[in-house]
């Protein structure tokens, strides 16, 4: 393979991005990986609360999402994530028409 090769390859995006709608909010990963864990609830809430994420049921508020949340401490990211989609579900994300 030649550096010219090379060289396109890494300037090419992964993923090919789509011409569709915009997503409304932030995915929760992204969310996740800005905290420092262990953490505790009203912690995410203080510093994350107006962030608004990506969900089943369209963009929600953090900390909306968060007072249906029963744990006071998240020792690593996982439990969090999980609280968060115990909460709000799993599934495709809604896009904007």
């Amino acid at each position: 393979m030649s550096d010219d090769e090379n060289e396109e390859e890494e300037d090419a995006p992964a993923v090919e991005l789509g011409e569709g709608p915009d997503v409304e909010g932030a995915p929760l990963s992204r969310v996740a990986a800005r905290l420092t864990w262990g953490i505790e609830h009203s912690t995410i809430v203080e510093r994350e609360g107006d962030t608004v994420l990506r969900t089943p049921d369209g963009p929600r508020q953090l900390s909306e999402i968060m007072t249906d949340v029963d744990e006071t401490y998240f020792s690593d990211r996982h439990e969090f994530t999980e609280a968060v989609r115990g909460v709000v579900g799993e599934g495709p994300v809604p896009t904007e028409n």
